[in-house]
């Protein structure tokens, strides 16, 4: 595995970067809707979207806390459902896996 300290660094960093996507999201949505009927229709459907994406970010805000708890409860690496090791590369890739490449198929 690739320097803990440096993993942790990324995924504080990717969390900081989630955190600033979701503010902004979340400050388009509270803009209120135009007043014009057909403006409202479109700005509803972009609004719709818009929640879909922050429903996106606040699993990948989850899935990266749940990283760094791992990394300091010292169980960062192993598959929090078999136990096994992830692999190096996997984890190079998505540092913030919490399934080994076994356990991830089988949920697919």
């Amino acid at each position: 595995m690739s320097d803990l300290a440096a993993v942790k660094t990324r995924l504080e960093e990717q969390l900081a970067e989630l955190r600033g996507r979701q503010a902004r999201v979340e400050t388009d949505l509270a803009e209120p809707l135009n007043a014009d009927s057909s403006e409202q229709a479109v700005e509803m459907e972009d609004d719709a979207a818009l929640e879909g994406q922050a429903a996106l970010i606040d699993r990948q805000i989850a899935s990266v806390s749940r990283a760094l708890e791992r990394i300091e409860k010292g169980t960062y690496g192993e598959c929090v459902r078999c136990g096994a090791t992830i692999a190096a590369a996997r984890l190079a890739v998505r540092p913030e896996a919490a399934l080994c490449i076994e356990c991830a198929r089988s949920e697919q």
